[in-house]
């Protein structure tokens, strides 16, 4: 593994050193991200093959007839252990947490007030990334005629942003009396949280041959044209039947590069789901299954209340929450993670 690695960093510094290939600006930054990535992984490797080197021979000073050096050799690996957990949870998190993200909102159950619940969500994660001083930018809506959110799709650029927001993935529902209900009747509707790393061109290569891309008039509510020339882009990914749109540019080449932007982030994201389908076992000490179809949160409007299901948490004051002030749940679910 090592090896190949190290022969791939070979041949990268030698692209990089070509005359050929330092006319291409464009080509200079993906292979230099290309060489940090690879330099990063045999960093990697080379500290796990140490401390698996560490750990076997502290077993095997285990085997010690003298007492002495057996309880050193406890001590010693029960250290060399925790370094290795240590390790390992921070290098499987740094790649994510240092890269920003889109996150996808939609309307669940609930019908016009699941559209309505989905845009206060929305809002939320945007009164919060602005206290953070992050970039947010709608890469494609789709509003209901109440002026909800029957989707939305942002990306949102920033320090820490995945570490920050990775728990919001999955269902989140409310619970309140819709200023249209006559009755005074508690309604419950949904909406679903996706939150991805966004993916960079050299995570995800995706070959011309394997899309197809569509233009078209981009719709406002009830779907009716709001221009005149077909700035709006589909693109379908053949392989995967993944279908993405962008609409919220009026420039087409700009909604081209969104889509593709949001493509990108959804096959890596299926990488990683399929990854992490393999990693079972250490899954169990997350928070939650990580299934985005998993109901995680409830703002009960009655009682004034948020209660996070994986942690059994719950805090008050949901105009405040809803007013992006959510760094007490970010805290507590980070606490359970670590504690966990």
């Amino acid at each position: 593994m090592i090896s190949d690695l190290k022969k791939n960093k070979d041949e990268l510094q030698h692209q990089l050193a070509d005359p050929e290939v330092l006319r291409n600006p464009q080509k200079v930054k993906e292979l230099s991200i290309a060489l940090s990535k690879i330099e990063k992984e045999i960093t990697y490797h080379e500290k796990a093959a140490d401390l698996n080197r560490r750990i076997a021979e502290a077993r095997e000073l285990l085997q010690s007839e003298q007492e002495d050096m057996k309880n050193l050799a406890r001590e010693e690996l029960a250290a060399l252990q925790q370094e290795q957990y240590e390790f390992e949870k921070k290098s499987t998190a740094d790649d994510a947490t240092l890269q920003d993200i889109i996150v996808e909102i939609r309307a669940g159950a609930g019908g016009a007030e699941a559209a309505l619940f989905a845009h206060s969500l929305f809002m939320m994660y945007t009164r919060f990334a602005q206290k953070q001083k992050w970039r947010v930018n709608i890469l494609d809506e789709s509003k209901s005629e109440l002026n909800g959110y029957k989707e939305v799709v942002f990306e949102v650029d920033g320090d820490n942003v995945y570490r920050m927001l990775k728990w919001e993935s999955g269902v989140h529902r409310v619970q309140r009396i819709p200023e249209t209900e006559k009755t005074g009747r508690i309604h419950t509707s949904t909406a679903s949280v996706a939150v991805l790393p966004k993916a960079r061109e050299v995570d995800i290569e995706i070959r011309p041959q394997d899309i197809k891309i569509e233009f078209f008039r981009s719709s406002g509510p009830g779907g009716q044209n709001v221009n005149k020339v077909e700035t709006a882009v589909r693109i379908y990914h053949l392989p995967t039947g993944l279908i993405v749109t962008s609409q919220d540019s009026r420039s087409q080449q700009k909604n081209r590069e969104a889509a593709m932007t949001v493509l990108r982030t959804k096959l890596l994201d299926a990488k990683i789901q399929a990854e992490q389908k393999k990693m079972a076992a250490e899954r169990k000490s997350q928070i939650g299954t990580g299934d985005r179809s998993e109901k995680i949160r409830t703002y009960n409007f009655p009682q004034d209340r948020v209660t996070d299901h994986r942690i059994k948490e719950s805090w008050h004051n949901i105009p405040s929450i809803l007013e992006g002030n959510i760094e007490p749940i970010i805290d507590a679910l980070r606490k359970a993670e670590q504690k966990n």
